[in-house]
């Protein structure tokens, strides 16, 4: 209904009477709660009393403090007695930008402008020309590369870190027994490159490639590990390479000649060969480069410059180099040296009585092994010299004297 002041007034209904046995409900329900408030009550004075009792009766506090929670700490490993890994070497060693910066001048190029080449289709002749690297050795201009860069020259050009050219002559080389050459460039005082010794690398230690990628892009530097030694690499059907270097240095073409370093800025390697991939599986190969060994520069580098040519001792005998896997494989009474497969008559294998059979496993006290096989070995010596030999015969040992020849 509306109010004198005509606002609209919802009136509210007056309470309705409530049964009897209704508030005998409420009685009991109220009675319920009464109790249990009284006694959650009385139970908290209880238990907080007698627990206070408990913590606060002497002799009792102290059993009764609790303890502060540890965390478990990580387990140290035991102490061991392994030696503690020193550094080989102060701290930088690894920084290849000095060596770069030493190296570099003595790294050049080679252009190798080749006889010319007649044209099927009735054209000029055309001159096919290649490139690759090499490293000067000594100030009078010797230049050190490999034999494949210059081979079938007919006109040779140097080009200098700074650019300038130079023509280039044939000094000599060592093919088919090592696959160098030595070329000269007129004048003196150039920078050149220190060989070091190659016998005294370790398969992990950290060394630098130097050359012209390609051909174009002079100086580049890639960096690698010694990968392997005294590996063994088939360059053709009737021509092996011994004592070789592995490393995973990039190794590109135009960089054949160029030098392998090592982080005192000595030249360890020539480096001379790549393998892509394996032509039987199909597989593909990264990081497989090959370098020649210092000590085997050095001795060849040596003669060519002081006699043109190269004077290899010689031995008259075809071998194969006994390793562990063939030992094994075959039985063999050890598991180093080379296994003569056949003695060249009239030569001093010959004469000395080598047999075919025999396993040559030192000259001159030196081992033959892996990472000194037999050409290396006999570049210790000198052709005429008289060296003693020991050798396995039917699983004994016995010494051989013989005067080495000169390899025809």
């Amino acid at each position: 209904m509306n109010d004198a002041y005509g606002y609209y007034q919802v009136q509210t209904p007056a309470p309705r009477p409530q049964p009897a046995a209704h508030w005998g409900r409420r009685v009991l329900l109220a009675a319920v709660l009464i109790s249990l408030i009284v006694g959650g009550l009385a139970g908290g004075v209880i238990g907080g009393g007698t627990t206070y009792l408990v913590l606060n009766w002497p002799g009792l506090r102290a059993a009764a403090e609790p303890t502060a929670v540890v965390l478990p700490q990580p387990t140290r490993p035991a102490e061991t007695s392994w030696p503690e890994v020193q550094p080989t070497a102060p701290l930088g060693v690894y920084d290849f930008a000095p060596v770069a910066e030493q190296v570099g001048p003595a790294v050049v190029t080679v252009i190798n402008k080749m006889q010319s080449q007649p044209n099927p289709f009735g054209f000029a002749p055309t001159a096919p020309q290649s490139s690759g690297s090499g490293v000067i050795i000594d100030p009078r201009g010797y230049i050190v590369t490999n034999y494949h860069v210059i081979e079938d020259a007919q006109e040779l050009t140097v080009i200098f870190l700074d650019g300038t050219r130079r023509p280039a002559q044939i000094v000599g080389h060592d093919y088919p027994f090592s696959d160098l050459a030595v070329i000269k460039v007129a004048g003196d005082n150039y920078p050149y490159a220190v060989l070091g010794d190659s016998d005294a690398l370790r398969v992990g230690e950290p060394v630098m490639a130097i050359g012209s990628a390609l051909g174009d892009f002079r100086n580049t530097v890639t960096t690698g590990v010694v990968s392997g030694l005294g590996r063994s690499l088939q360059v053709s059907s009737d021509v092996v390479m011994e004592g070789m270097i592995q490393t995973d240095a990039a190794i590109n073409h135009g960089n054949s000649g160029g030098p392998l370093v090592n982080l005192r800025g000595e030249v360890v390697g020539i480096n001379t060969a790549i393998i892509r991939g394996s032509t039987y599986s199909g597989d593909v190969a990264e990081g497989l480069g090959f370098s020649i060994p210092s000590n085997t520069v050095r001795y060849v580098s040596e003669q060519l410059i002081a006699r043109g040519k190269v004077s290899r001792p010689y031995l008259g005998v075809q071998t194969t180099a006994v390793t562990r896997s063939l030992a094994a494989y075959y039985n063999l009474p050890v598991d180093h040296g080379v296994y003569v497969n056949r003695v060249v008559a009239g030569t001093p294998a010959d004469r000395a009585r080598i047999r075919q059979g025999d396993i040559i496993v030192k000259i001159g006290g030196i081992d033959i092994d892996e990472e000194h096989p037999l050409i290396n070995v006999l570049s210790h010596f000198q052709t005429g010299q008289r060296v003693t030999l020991e050798v396995n015969r039917d699983g004994r040992t016995i010494e051989v004297e013989l005067e080495l020849g000169e390899r025809p």
